[in-house]
């Protein structure tokens, strides 16, 4: 009989940990007890998942230095290759998609897929992974850095070009000014900060990380529980969440093939090879679920539009620990 310690051992090498089987929880708790989401008022889950989201930005700004950002600066060609991969190659790709979801429940799922193509990439985990497999971690820091910058900018502009609630310009400002407050001036406090509490925020990682977690789950939670409270997945069966996970492997690999032709055709090192892959493959999370607070204000399927980002978080884990792995054999 195989022991709990050797199932979690065999899970960790394949790139699932406990956090990946707490975001499923906080899908079938949200199921059971979906009236416990929608609740409103400053001290509703909900309010206290945005101001959650917040803190984590703080933090994360608290653990990033100028010096680290001031590293990565001279490859260019491997910064702009990430950057459009990130915030072009995603969404062009998945855009030709757009007639295969007819019909109003399955337009809110292409609206997630295309919400999750529009993402930044993510930052703890491709840094992480670039690592293990001995990429160019000075560019991995720089550019998964800027992307979870640029995403603030990028991603809602995307979301405004097929979005008609935010088709006007003056929303498009109000949720990019939403996010600066929410997102970017937390990251640029923290910074700022840096010097006095860096240490301290480096020391705590895992404690923080955890934080981090607990926002995430508790975002899922509420943003599921109003989907169920709306009936939003009622007429979604196993199949077209089967198809969507599909398709989420399809498009991870499809862009790391294209990401890969790339490196080739620009005769890239090894190192920087793997920078690109893992940055420009990865999409946040952290990211997702905190965007969504923001420019899905009011929608009562917010669950349906995380899905896919879920879906494609949880594969890209596996695969690029599997890759990542493979690579740092190769040493």
């Amino acid at each position: 009989m195989i022991s709990g310690y050797r199932i979690r051992k065999i899970l960790a090498q394949a790139g699932i940990d406990g956090f990946l089987a707490l975001l499923i929880a906080a899908v079938v708790l949200a199921w059971l007890f979906p009236e416990i989401g929608v609740g409103e008022g400053i001290f509703s889950l909900s309010s206290i998942a945005n101001y959650g989201i917040s803190v984590i930005f703080f933090f994360y700004g608290l653990r990033l230095t100028r010096e680290k950002l001031r590293t990565g600066l001279g490859n260019w060609k491997l910064h702009v290759l990430i950057q459009l991969t990130t915030f072009a190659l995603f969404p062009l790709l998945v855009l030709p998609l757009r007639p295969l979801f007819q019909g109003e429940d399955n337009t809110l799922l292409w609206l997630g897929i295309f919400y999750l193509a529009a993402l930044p990439s993510t930052v703890s985990s491709s840094v992480v992974m670039v690592s293990i497999a001995k990429g160019n971690m000075p560019a991995a820091i720089f550019n998964a850095s800027i992307s979870s910058l640029i995403g603030i900018f990028i991603t809602p502009l995307w979301m405004s070009l097929i979005l008609s609630d935010v088709a006007a310009g003056a929303e498009l400002w109000t949720i990019i000014g939403k996010l600066i407050l929410q997102i970017f001036l937390p990251v640029a406090l923290g910074m700022a900060l840096n010097r006095r509490w860096g240490a301290f925020a480096e020391k705590h990682g895992s404690k923080l990380r955890m934080f981090d977690q607990s926002v995430i789950l508790l975002i899922v939670f509420t943003s599921f529980g109003a989907s169920f409270a709306h009936n939003v997945f009622e007429n979604f069966s196993w199949f077209t969440i089967i198809a969507c996970s599909v398709l989420m492997i399809v498009l991870f690999y499809v862009v790391c093939g294209i990401v890969g032709f790339l490196c080739r055709r620009f005769k890239m090192t090894r190192e920087d090879t793997i920078t690109a892959l893992f940055c420009g493959s990865k999409k946040s999370l952290v990211h997702g679920t905190a965007m969504a607070k923001v420019i899905f204000a009011g929608y009562g399927g917010v669950g349906v539009i995380l899905l896919p980002i879920m879906i494609y978080h949880t594969f890209q884990l596996i695969i690029v620990s599997a890759i990542a792995k493979r690579y740092s054999e190769k040493i």
